[in-house]
C-alpha cells in the first residue's frame, strides 16, 4: 500500500528561490516507490513540517552503535513517533572518506545501492567533520549496512567526545600551490590515532585538518583544533616573462589596481619594463597575487608546514582562528612525518589530561593562557604567535636585551639546521 503524502506548504516554499532546495531531493526520494524506504522519507518531511510550523525540533538522542565500535553512529528518535511512525528512527552513520576525497564512479553508484538497501537513499558528501553522511536508518539497519560498507574498505568515523575524521585537500594530486603532501599527513594522523576516533575518552572532540597551503581550501585555521597548513619560507618564484605576458592582456591599470594595490603589505611593485619586484620579508602569504597570476608566481622551493592550534566554532567562548604554534616545520622524510606524529600526540595528551568537559582545546588554551600551552608542550615562545599588535603603550623594558639575545639565538639555530 502506497503511503500518502503529507502537505508540506511550509516546505513548499523554500523551493521556489533561486538556489537549489533540499526539499527537491527529498520529495524526489518520497516519490520512487522502488525505494523501500520511500515511506519513511514521506513522514520525514511530515515531521519536518511540523516542525515548521511549531518551531520545534523533535529528534532525541540514544545509543546506536555497530560491533567493535564506541562511536560513529548519530541516533535520532522521534518524539512524534505517533504522528510521523515511518520515520520514528532516522540514525545518520558517518562513514571516513578517502583522503583528499578521491572517489570513482563505481564507488559512488555502490554506496548509492547499499544506502538505497538499507536506508532513505540521502546522502551528504560531506559533513562538517568531513565524513560521508548516510542519513535515515532504523536501528536493525544500521549494522547491515555499515557491514557492506565496511567490506568496500570504509572505515566508521568519528563522534562523541572523540577524535574526528580529519580532512584533507586535494593538495598535490590537482594543485600547484601544494607544500607539502597532505593525504600523507592526513593518513599517518588518522591511522596513528585510530582508537581516539573509534573508542571516544576526550574532554570533547578534537579535530585535524590538513590544507596544502594558505588558501586553506578546507577551512582548517578557522575548523580544526590542530590545523596543518602548507607554506615555504624562501622567496616565492617569480617567472617574468609571464608576469609580462599578463600584463600585456590584463592592462597595466587592471595590473596594478586588482594585484599590486591590493597586496596588505604593499609587498609587490610593477616595474616600468612590466617586471615584478617583490618584498619577500614583507610578504604574509596571502596567496592573493599567486591565485590571480598563477602562471606568473608560485611557492618556493623550502617547503613546509605551519601547525595552528585551536581554531572552532561557537561554543563557549564564541568563535575562535587557531593560533600559530609551529611557525614552520619541514615535511620531507619519514623523520619529519614522525616528528608531526609525535608533536600531535602530545598535543592530544595535553587536551586529555587537562581540558574541562565539553570544552575544546583553544578554549583550554584561553583559559590557562598560551604562555602556560607552550611550556606545557616545551614549545619556544615565536614572534609568529602573536594574534595582533599590543593596543595598550605601557611596555615593561626589564628583560628586553635578554630576550632580544634568545631570539637571536634561535634564529640562528634554525638557519644552521636549514643549511
Amino acid at each position: 500500500m502506497t503511503k500518502k503524502d503529507h502537505d508540506t506548504p511550509l516546505l513548499d516554499e523554500l523551493k521556489e528561490g533561486p538556489w537549489p532546495s533540499f526539499v527537491n531531493g527529498l520529495k524526489r526520494l518520497s516519490q520512487d516507490e522502488d525505494q523501500q524506504y520511500s515511506g519513511q522519507v514521506k513522514d520525514l518531511l511530515g515531521q519536518l513540517e511540523h516542525s515548521y510550523e511549531t518551531r520545534r525540533g523533535y529528534w532525541k538522542g540514544g545509543t546506536v552503535s555497530v560491533f567493535g565500535y564506541g562511536g560513529g553512529v548519530i541516533p535520532r528518535f522521534s518524539e512524534v513517533a505517533e504522528k510521523f511512525p515511518e520515520s520514528s528512527e532516522f540514525h545518520t552513520l558517518r562513514i571516513m572518506p578517502p583522503a583528499g576525497n578521491h572517489y570513482d564512479t563505481n564507488t559512488l553508484r555502490k554506496m548509492c545501492d547499499i544506502w538505497e538497501e538499507h536506508g532513505s537513499g540521502l546522502i551528504a558528501f560531506h559533513g562538517q567533520s568531513g565524513d560521508i553522511m548516510f542519513q535515515g536508518c532504523s536501528t536493525d539497519q544500521v549494522q547491515p549496512a555499515f557491514d557492506k560498507i565496511n567490506e568496500m574498505g570504509f572505515d566508521m568515523g568519528g563522534a562523541g567526545p572523540a577524535l574526528r575524521t580529519a580532512m584533507s585537500c586535494v593538495g598535490q594530486a590537482r594543485c600547484e600551490m601544494s607544500c607539502f603532501d597532505e593525504q600523507r599527513a592526513h593518513r599517518t594522523i588518522i591511522n596513528e590515532f585510530l582508537d581516539e576516533m573509534h573508542r571516544p575518552a576526550l574532554p570533547y572532540k578534537m579535530k585535524f585538518k590538513f590544507s596544502g597551503c594558505p588558501n586553506d581550501c578546507v577551512n582548517a585555521i578557522h575548523r580544526a583544533d590542530f590545523a596543518v597548513l602548507g607554506t615555504w619560507r624562501d622567496d616565492m618564484k617569480v617567472n617574468q616573462d609571464e608576469v609580462k605576458k599578463y600584463v600585456a592582456e590584463a592592462g597595466r591599470k587592471y595590473t596594478i589596481d586588482n594585484v599590486i594595490t591590493r597586496c596588505p603589505t604593499n609587498a609587490l611593485s610593477l616595474n616600468d619594463d612590466d617586471t615584478l619586484d617583490v618584498d619577500n620579508k614583507s610578504c604574509v602569504r596571502c596567496m592573493h597575487c599567486l591565485n590571480v597570476m598563477n602562471k606568473a608566481l608560485s611557492p618556493g622551493d623550502d617547503k613546509g608546514i605551519t601547525v595552528l592550534i585551536g581554531g572552532k566554532r561557537s561554543l563557549k567562548i564564541g568563535d575562535q582562528m587557531g593560533s600559530v604554534i609551529k611557525p614552520f616545520m619541514k615535511l620531507d622524510t619519514d623523520e619529519d612525518f614522525a616528528a608531526l606524529t609525535e608533536f600531535a600526540e602530545e598535543v592530544i595528551d595535553f587536551f586529555a589530561e587537562n581540558a574541562l568537559e565539553h570544552e575544546r582545546i583553544g578554549e583550554t588554551i584561553d583559559r590557562i593562557g598560551l604562555s602556560n600551552f607552550l611550556d606545557a608542550l616545551d614549545v619556544d615562545v615565536d614572534p609568529n604567535m602573536i594574534a595582533q599588535p599590543r593596543t595598550n603603550s605601557y611596555v615593561r623594558m626589564d628583560d628586553w636585551d635578554e630576550q632580544a639575545e634568545k631570539w637571536e639565538e634561535i634564529k640562528s639555530q634554525s638557519a644552521d639546521a636549514a643549511e
